[in-house]
């Protein structure tokens, strides 16, 4: 199909323009149909849903039956939901398998460039491409994610998080079953020097302060589920202190000594391709109208089939 850009469409956002005149179409998935390349702008072709229209453009495109977007590492991401929008802020439900913001110039598809298709443009920051991030998440693991659309907003949630003001819930799936009903790890945290993209329990008067309470919620043959809530916020934080305790994630290679299980998940269970870790709650002070926020995110369709199975196939 092959139409122009009137004058009373110019400045529109390109998924809007689509969205009008293929009606049969969602607008999620025209929004699929440009980021796989199949829109051009004149002769050049843009993946970009918020590309805005100029005068005398003509806008190509084919209407073929389109698999979702996918990650690198080949699972779908079919949307960025939003949990909650004003003016000011955001809450976003990330999936497994996106980066929070670009790691160099290669990325494109991010929760920043995902976001600013559904909101707009994000808060400014130092580094353009964390532009509205107020914190991040590891790439692999889901979950509630804050965004910042106002400079005020950027700079009052950074306020927050520096005077450990934001409470944050993580459900994990791991190895072994903790010996108590709860548990505070309160151990710091440094870069390890072998492998500069991960980290580990520092020596004794080295390293930064991180604290760490663990709950045990329920009991598989071998595993249980827990919630962490984590005190402080440094990197792979969640991940290093159930490590350190006993209890590696499920999925998690990284912080998964060999040798260190004793009780593998049988071969035939639905494995996530990632570690079993899902950001599930954040609560905290709106920056700006100082309202409480309570953000859940439902917990992500491949870890919640996996622990269905385990309920059935792996009862303590």
């Amino acid at each position: 199909m092959r139409i122009p850009v009137t004058p009373d469409q110019v400045g529109a956002r390109l998924d809007l323009f689509l969205t009008e005149r293929v009606p049969q179409w969602s607008r999620s998935r025209l929004q699929a149909l440009i980021k796989a390349g199949g829109v051009r702008l004149d002769e050049e072709v843009v993946q970009r849903p918020g590309t805005r229209l100029f005068a005398d453009q003509v806008v190509h495109f084919e209407l073929p039956e389109l698999a979702p977007p996918t990650d690198p590492e080949g699972g779908a991401i079919i949307e960025l939901p939003v949990l909650y929008s004003d003016e000011h802020i955001a809450l976003v439900n990330k999936p497994a398998g996106l980066l929070s913001h670009a790691n160099d110039r290669s990325q494109r598809e991010t929760v920043v460039t995902m976001a600013e298709d559904v909101l707009g443009p994000l808060a400014p920051t130092e580094d353009p491409r964390r532009r509205g991030v107020v914190h991040r998440l590891d790439r692999m693991t889901s979950g509630v994610m804050i965004i910042a659309r106002t400079p005020q907003a950027m700079e009052g949630m950074q306020a927050r998080f520096a005077d450990r003001e934001v409470q944050k819930t993580y459900l994990a799936l791991v190895h072994h079953h903790p010996r108590f009903k709860s548990e505070m790890v309160d151990a710091p945290i440094e870069v390890d020097p072998k492998h500069h993209q991960k980290r580990r329990v520092a020596t004794e008067g080295m390293g930064r302060p991180a604290s760490t309470l663990t709950e045990t919620l329920e009991l598989f043959h071998g595993h249980a589920l827990v919630a962490a809530y984590p005190h402080t916020g440094r990197t792979h934080q969640v991940r290093v202190h159930l490590t350190h305790i006993g209890h590696p994630i499920v999925g998690d290679p990284q912080y998964t000594q060999r040798g260190a299980i004793s009780q593998p998940i049988p071969k035939e269970a639905p494995l996530p391709r990632r570690q079993c870790l899902h950001a599930s709650k954040i609560c905290f002070e709106h920056p700006v109208t100082g309202e409480a926020i309570i953000g859940e995110a439902p917990i992500a369709d491949d870890f919640a089939t996996l622990l269905d199975w385990m309920r059935v196939n792996m009862a303590p």
